[in-house]
């Protein structure tokens, strides 16, 4: 496998071999369980150990590496338990923000709401899964920050980095996005209507959908791990 750096980018050294390894893992290049070596990868990418050992940790935030003891950092697995931990909190803190924001979402904020579902909609057509991501976060950045309520705001983002895995797995599963397009549609409306137990519904269901698609995901993983270690003994 090949890495290469993008040095176009304005970001620090460290947040440059970030995105580098971050992108490797989501894509599949670099493997759950596969060894993440300061040297090597350093060797690889021509940079010294110092932004390796920073982005390897910026990694663990997310999820994405793990230290084994006397083994060193890896690629972290998936489990169906990691994602209905990290979800099932996500879905409460939703219910809270849909709460907030249909008392104090006002004008300005819809107008910024209706930009990033037709963004969305519109980053959809370029199949760029990072970038649908980062679009489909948008718009529920909108919903969150229309709460007012900056401490709850500051915990979501926190929980964002455990969830980007999760959610960048289920959206490179998507053909269409033709759902996701119609779940931002119906929470714009409910939120409009000022309708929480609708807009809480669409979102949990929204969440429900991830879960599932993930899950089928980390299992025919678990499945394929389990044949080829039965094919090796």
């Amino acid at each position: 496998m090949e890495l290469k750096l993008d040095m176009n980018s304005y970001l620090p050294l460290r947040d440059v071999v970030f995105q580098t390894l971050r992108d490797a893992i989501l894509k599949g290049e670099l493997q759950p369980g596969e060894r993440l070596m300061e040297i090597h990868l350093a060797n690889k990418l021509g940079v010294s150990r110092t932004p390796i050992r920073e982005a390897i940790r910026m990694l663990e935030k997310e999820g994405l590496a793990v230290t084994i003891p006397r083994k060193g950092a890896q690629v972290a697995q998936m489990t169906e338990k990691d994602l209905l931990d990290v979800l099932e909190i996500r879905d409460a803190l939703d219910e809270l923000a849909v709460s907030d924001a249909c008392k104090r979402m006002e004008k300005e904020d819809f107008d910024q709401l209706e930009k990033a579902m037709n963004d969305f909609v519109d980053v959809t057509k370029t199949k760029d899964v990072r970038a649908i991501v980062e679009a489909d976060e948008a718009f529920h950045n909108v919903i969150y920050s229309a709460t007012k309520n900056p401490k709850l705001w500051h915990i979501i983002k926190n929980l964002k980095e455990q969830m980007y895995r999760y959610r960048y797995e289920y959206v490179k599963q998507d053909k269409d996005y033709s759902d996701l397009v119609e779940d931002h549609s119906k929470i714009v409306d409910g939120l409009k209507r000022k309708d929480v137990d609708y807009v809480k519904a669409v979102m949990h269901n929204h969440l429900q959908n991830q879960v599932d698609s993930v899950s089928r995901v980390i299992r025919e993983q678990n499945d394929a791990t389990a044949k080829k270690k039965s094919g090796e003994d």
